[in-house]
C-alpha cells in the first residue's frame, strides 16, 4: 500500500489545523468538541482550569464558561465521560465499551462484595433524581482504603465503576462537585448500537481525525495501525498514519497561523514523541518537580507561534489582586519583533478574558 511522503511543513501544518490552532478559529464549543473529541478537565487553575484553557486557545475572546456549561447541560450536545468532555455524537461507540469495560479484577470483586451498595445507590438516583455524591450514603459491605485518587467515602468509587458500566452518567456540576443521574436519563436513548468493532473502528477514526498525523499507539493517540492512510515525514523516524480529509485539506488555502498558549494537559502536548519528532519541543511538565529543578515554572504554558513553538509563558491568575501576573517569558531562541509583538498582544487578549490586568510585563 502508498505512503505519502510528507514535508515537515506540510505534517505541521495537518497537526496544528486539526487541534484548530491554525487562525481559522472555531465559532463555538460544540465544534472544538467534535473535532478534538475530548476537552480534558483538570481542576489545575493556575491561570485558569484546563478545560476553559483549552477551549478559549481554540475560539478566543468570544468564549465564556457559560458556554461549556450549557452545552452540556442544557444542549446535551456534550456529556462527561472518564475525566473529559465529549461530543454526543461519540457515544454510540463509547457505549459499545461499556458492554464489557476494561476494569481491573479486583473493581469487579469490589463491585460484586457490594451489590446491596450498588442497587441502593441505582435506587436512590432513580427515585430522587439527579444529586452529588455526597447526597448518597454510603453504605457499602467492603471498602476500600483511601489513596490518591479517593478518600474513605465509598460513593465517588461506585459512582466511577457505575459510569464505566454505563448504568450512571454525570449530567452537570456544582462547582467542582458532578451531578449522576441515571443512565437513561443522562444519555440519549435513541442513538445507533454498535457492534464492538464497529465501535472501535469509529473511535480510531475520530481519534485520527483530532491528531491529523499520528503514530498508531492505542494509548498516545488511539489510533489503529490500519487506521486512515501510511505517511512518512521527511527528517523523522516515525511511521504514522494520516486522515485522509486532512491531506486533502493541503490543496485548500492556508490561513497561516497565530500565536497560542496551550495549557499543560491540552491533548496536542500529549505524545511527547511526537512533538519532539515534528515540531522538535522537548516537553517536560515541571508540576511535580522540586522547585530547584524547574526550569520553565512548576505550570507554565508552552507558547506556539504558527507551526513552531517558540517559547514557554510562566504565568498565574492573582485572583486577590486581579492581575495576570507574568513571572516570566521564555524564548527558545531570540524572538523577533512579530514574535514579541503577537505574544503580548495575546497575553493582552487572555487578561481581558480573565477580566484582569497584565503585570510584570516589561
Amino acid at each position: 500500500m502508498t505512503s505519502h511522503e510528507l514535508t515537515l511543513e506540510q505534517a505541521r501544518r495537518i497537526v496544528v489545523r486539526a487541534a484548530l490552532l491554525d487562525a481559522d478559529r472555531p465559532g463555538d464549543v460544540v465544534e472544538v468538541a467534535e473535532q478534538i473529541g475530548q476537552i480534558k478537565i483538570d481542576p489545575t487553575a493556575v491561570i485558569a482550569p484546563c478545560e476553559h484553557t483549552v477551549l478559549w486557545s481554540r475560539i478566543g475572546w468570544s468564549y465564556e464558561p457559560g458556554q461549556l456549561k450549557k452545552a452540556v447541560e442544557q444542549d446535551r450536545l456534550l456529556l462527561e465521560f472518564d475525566g473529559a468532555f465529549r461530543p454526543v455524537s461519540l457515544l454510540p461507540a463509547i457505549r459499545a465499551g461499556m458492554r464489557d469495560p476494561a476494569v481491573r479484577a479486583s473493581a469487579i470483586e469490589w463491585l460484586a462484595a457490594n451489590d446491596g451498595f450498588r442497587r441502593e445507590v441505582l435506587a436512590r438516583l432513580r427515585a430522587e433524581g439527579p444529586m452529588t455524591a455526597s447526597e448518597i450514603p454510603d453504605t457499602a459491605q467492603v471498602s476500600k482504603a483511601p489513596d490518591g485518587w479517593y478518600g474513605a467515602n465509598q460513593v465517588p468509587i461506585m459512582l466511577d465503576l457505575l459510569s464505566r458500566h454505563g448504568e450512571v452518567g454525570i449530567v452537570g456540576r456544582v462547582g467542582r462537585n458532578r451531578i449522576w443521574d441515571v443512565a437513561e436519563r443522562a444519555f440519549p436513548q435513541d442513538l445507533a448500537e454498535l457492534e464492538p468493532m464497529e465501535a472501535t473502528a469509529e473511535l480510531e477514526r475520530r481519534c485520527l481525525r483530532a491528531e491529523g498525523l499520528a503514530r498508531p499507539h492505542r494509548w498516545w493517540s488511539g489510533v489503529g495501525k490500519d487506521t486512515g492512510e501510511a505517511a512518512r515525514v521527511e527528517g523523522t523516524t516515525m511511521r504514522f498514519r494520516v486522515d485522509p480529509d486532512a491531506l486533502r485539506a493541503l490543496d485548500e488555502p492556508d490561513p497561516g497561523g497565530r500565536v497560542a498558549f496551550l495549557n499543560p494537559y491540552d491533548r496536542l502536548l500529549f505524545d511527547r514523541r511526537r512533538l519532539v519528532e515534528l515540531f522538535g519541543f522537548t516537553y517536560v511538565l515541571e508540576q511535580f518537580k522540586p522547585k530547584p529543578q524547574r526550569v520553565y515554572g512548576h505550570f507554565a504554558h508552552p507558547i506556539l507561534f504558527g507551526d513552531r513553538f517558540i517559547g514557554m509563558l510562566d504565568a498565574e491568575h492573582d485572583r486577590e489582586r486581579e492581575v495576570l501576573r507574568v513571572n516570566a517569558i521564555h524564548e527558545f531562541d531570540e524572538w523577533g519583533p512579530d514574535e514579541h509583538e503577537l505574544v503580548r498582544l495575546e497575553l493582552g487578549e487572555l487578561a481581558d478574558w480573565l477580566g484582569v490586568s497584565v503585570a510584570g510585563l516589561d
